[in-house]
């Protein structure tokens, strides 16, 4: 039998690759060792489980969609900056829909802070410095953008605009002129 050269790196890639194609929820040991030809055993010395494998794969995209959006924030500030990130992580998730997914995994602290998850709140209060908004707003209004992006991007991902006008492409752009305008006339505290 031919050696397939098999990687923790590889198996990762695999598994990504599937996801795009069948979804993260078929990302299974059983299922990357039949695109290498393996017994599923042979997988067990590069990844440890099924969970192992998935959170590699959810890494990856971390990995991925941070490295896109630091690109895209480059020398970006504000609406532009704002723009600029949701178009990334909306392009990645229509290119790679199931690393997408897996990219919401929930970890576990350690591992969501050796992940890239840093990195994307990050670029996240980099956009913030636009707005000129300080603590704690900041952190409510990292949460507010994140929440917009994806889930606007999960709702499209799963079919919700697909029977309706205006199209999803009209209601983003319009959606993130009022997430802008949300954040240029962030309500201050005990302001009703």
């Amino acid at each position: 039998m031919t050696r397939v050269g098999l990687t923790a790196e590889r198996l990762t890639l695999a598994g990504a690759e599937l996801a795009d194609e069948l979804g993260f929820e078929h990302v299974t040991p059983s299922a990357v060792a039949r695109r290498f030809g393996v017994q599923v055993a042979s997988l067990y010395s590069h990844v440890r489980n099924a969970d192992d494998l998935r959170t590699r794969v959810a890494l990856l995209a971390l990995e991925e969609m941070a490295d896109r959006g630091a690109a895209a924030l480059a020398g970006r500030a504000g609406r532009d900056a704002l723009v600029a990130l949701g178009t990334t992580y909306r392009d990645y998730a229509r290119e790679h829909p199931g690393r997408y997914t897996a990219a919401q995994m929930r970890f576990d602290h350690e591992t969501a802070l050796a992940g890239a998850g840093p990195r994307h709140a990050a670029m996240m209060r980099a956009i913030l410095r636009g707005y000129q908004l300080t603590e704690p707003d900041q952190t409510h209004a990292v949460r507010l953008i994140g929440s917009v992006f994806h889930g606007y991007i999960t709702q499209e991902l799963g079919g919700s605009f697909d029977h309706s006008r205006p199209g999803p492409q009209q209601s983003w752009e319009r959606i993130l002129d009022a997430l802008d305008a949300l954040l240029r006339h962030w309500p201050h505290e005990g302001q009703k």
